[in-house]
């Protein structure tokens, strides 16, 4: 059960990552660059250190938030929750070398989040 569960998980950690690689690629302004930075040096060994299940609880509590549309994450906010799973791509690296390539691509798109295109999600969730 337990191995179900975490083939579950890793594939669908995976398949909304490669979703979204699909999206074009933006520029990032500088500040928003030296925050996403910031932060991942901030977290980089407290997710680096995350099981799995620590990892599924915190990507399942952002999806809730960023879905939920009477909550508006802060930048801050949202950033923290992108780069910490950004994070968990290296682990993924390190415990699954024939996957490099995948969580790289993987680290690369949550690196690209950007709040401006999560604050017109919002407004859209709205309507």
């Amino acid at each position: 059960m337990r191995k179900i569960i975490f083939v579950f998980s890793i594939g669908l950690f995976f398949m909304v990552s490669l979703e979204c690689l699909q999206a074009q690629e933006k520029m990032v302004n500088t500040a928003d660059a030296l925050l996403k930075e910031t932060l991942y040096n901030a977290n980089k060994v407290k997710v680096s250190n995350f099981s799995l299940k620590q990892f599924n609880a915190l990507f399942f509590e952002f999806f809730d938030k960023k879905t939920n549309p009477n909550l508006v994450l802060t930048k801050e906010e949202f950033y923290k929750y992108t780069i910490q799973i950004a994070v968990f791509s290296d682990r993924l690296a390190a415990l699954y070398p024939d996957q490099k390539e995948i969580a790289a691509a993987n680290k690369k798109k949550w690196f690209a989040e950007s709040y401006e295109d999560y604050l017109l999600s919002k407004a859209t969730q709205k309507k």
